[in-house]
């Protein structure tokens, strides 16, 4: 996992972003209009007003999506900070404290014995 959360989290920045920059494109290629360039600026703000619409359409795919696997992601309480938190997976970590979670001790991090609690949990 590249930002080191869990994955469900990171669906959910990935459709931040997505939102934001679509936003951001609409707003920039609004620019062709407010500061009157004319035909070209006009042209110019469909463009952009249309690729962001673009990104505004895949953020929703992306939060329906996590939506999606957080409806069936295991829910189970982190052995470090005591919250209720989903997993995904193998292995994931827990959206609070990021500690790293397994249910099979092959996965388990190097050097941390398998955590007796999260291998009794039904999958």
């Amino acid at each position: 996992m590249f930002f080191k959360s869990s994955k469900i989290n990171e669906f959910r920045l990935w459709g931040l972003l997505l939102t934001m920059g679509g936003m951001a494109l609409m707003i920039v290629g609004l620019a062709g209009i407010v500061f009157n360039w004319g035909q070209i600026g006009k042209v110019i703000a469909a463009i952009f007003m249309v690729i962001g619409m673009i990104g505004m359409l895949g953020s929703v795919a992306v939060y329906f999506w996590a939506g999606m696997l957080s409806t069936s992601a295991v829910s189970l309480e982190c052995p470090e900070c005591g919250k209720m938190t989903k997993m995904l997976g193998k292995t994931d970590r827990c959206m609070f404290c990021k500690t790293i979670l397994s249910f099979d001790p092959r996965y388990a991090p190097p050097g941390e014995e398998p955590n007796a609690a999260l291998a009794d949990k039904p999958q």
